[in-house]
Order: C-alpha cells, then structure tokens, then sequence
C-alpha cells in the first residue's frame, strides 16, 4: 500500500466520500474494492482513469472539471509521482510530477471552498542538503513546496487552504522498503499523521519523528551530508545496474 491509497482509506473511515484518480483501471477498482471491504458501503467512491504523463494540462482540467462537476469537493490530495527504479534519469517523471499539479488545483477555485494538500519529500531540501543522482525527482519536489507556497496566498482569499506535507520515508513500495519502524512509518500509519495536520502550516511535516529526523539532519553540515548521500546514492545504482543487467541476461 502507498501513501495515496492510505490516505483515501483514512478519509473514508472518515466517512468522507471519494474521487480516486489514476491510471490504471485495475488498481483503481482493487482499490475501490478494498476500501468498500473494510469500510463498507458508507461512502461513495468514484474513478477516473487519466494519465498524466500523456495528457496535457489543458486536457487534465477539461476531464477531471466535468467528472467532479457537482460533487462538492471538501480536500485535493495530490499525491501523483514517480521515482527512479534506481539512480538513472527519467525525463517522465518531469510530466507526472508536475504538469498534473496546477491544472487539478486550478479546478479547486470554482468550488470556493476545501483544502489542498500537495505531497512533497524530504529530498527537496527541507530535510537533507542534496539528493545526488535523483536531481530530477529531487527538483520536482522543490517546484511542489514553492507552488504550495504561492497558491496558498492566491487560493486563501478563494476560501481554500493550500499545504504541502513533507513525508520522509514511509515503507511503500515506490521507497522499497517493507519494514515499519519508529522513523520510517507505514503508510497507515502516515495518512493518520497526515490527515492530523491538514489546515496548519503552509510546509508541513506531519509525522513528528519524521520531524524529529530532520532536526538531526540539519545539525550535520552540507559538506558532509553531500559526501555521504553521493557515496550511497552512487552504491545504489552500481547495485540497481548489476540486478538490471542480470535480469536481462536471464531473458536471453
């Protein structure tokens, strides 16, 4: 489970009905399917099958304009991404990541009301000094939490609250790792956190140990974390190559 999914899950335990938005039908209706297995049929959820990274913006706020044409939209999680298998670059990741943001937002002004929350990382700077190798992904994560910033002076006068929650690690499959623990929460356990802190500060950090970390980060010095996180980030792609040119030896 990621963080999107967990999410929706805790705001239909709410009883807040939804709109789940993604790419792929399947894991839609699975996801559709399991939140109406564990939450019944108390909420109403709705789908819309859209690719990001192959429409354009003008396209996106057209399509998802008329699905949520009469709902009354009370949150927008925008929560679309995509990460790098391991360090090699991804110009999709520059479409999916950001040309999705503000056509979506921009729907939000003619409901006049709600909040929206934008998902960013801790990679964008507001954690660790550099994210070497994963520049994109990296700067895709900065132009979040400035956008955040700024629509949130444009949206407040529209009656919307604008935030950007800074997750650091969760163990989802997109950060693969499988494993919980006190500083890396689980995707449940997150969306608790997250929910929590919707309607606060304009950057947020929801999970308090995730907090916690980047007060610990911040006390080592840029020379010495940039050092550090290159080191490991070029180990990770020496590992991410080798398991690539194996698979590929293995369909031969």
């Amino acid at each position: 489970m990621g963080i999107g999914e967990a999410i929706a899950m805790e705001l239909a335990s709410e009883g807040l009905n939804l709109v789940l938005v993604g790419r792929d039908s399947l894991k839609l209706e699975s996801t559709s399917s399991e939140i109406r297995h564990r939450i019944g049929d108390r909420v109403s959820i709705r789908t819309i099958v859209i690719d990001f990274a192959k429409v354009g913006g003008e396209e996106i706020e057209k399509r998802i304009g008329e699905e949520i044409e009469g709902l009354d939209v009370g949150v927008l999680i925008n929560n679309a991404g995509l990460a790098y298998p391991f360090a090699r670059a991804m110009l999709r990741i520059l479409k999916l990541n950001l040309a999705q943001m503000a056509p979506i937002s921009s729907c939000m002004l003619k409901k006049k009301k709600g909040a929206i929350v934008n998902i960013g990382s801790g990679s964008s700077g507001a954690a660790v000094s550099s994210y070497p190798l994963y520049t994109i992904y990296a700067a895709t994560k900065a132009y979040i939490e400035l956008f955040s910033r700024c629509i949130s002076l444009e949206y407040k006068q529209h009656g919307i609250d604008v935030q950007c929650q800074i997750p650091l690690l969760v163990a989802t499959k997109m950060a693969s790792i499988k494993r919980s623990s006190f500083f890396i929460p689980s995707p449940e356990t997150y969306s608790k956190a997250s929910l929590r802190a919707i309607g606060y500060e304009q950057i947020s950090i929801p999970y308090w140990p995730h907090s916690l970390q980047c007060c610990l980060i911040r006390a080592v010095p840029d020379i010495v974390q940039d050092c550090c996180l290159l080191r490991y980030f070029l180990g990770m792609r020496k590992r991410g190559l080798k398991k690539q040119q194996q698979e590929q030896q293995q369909k031969k």
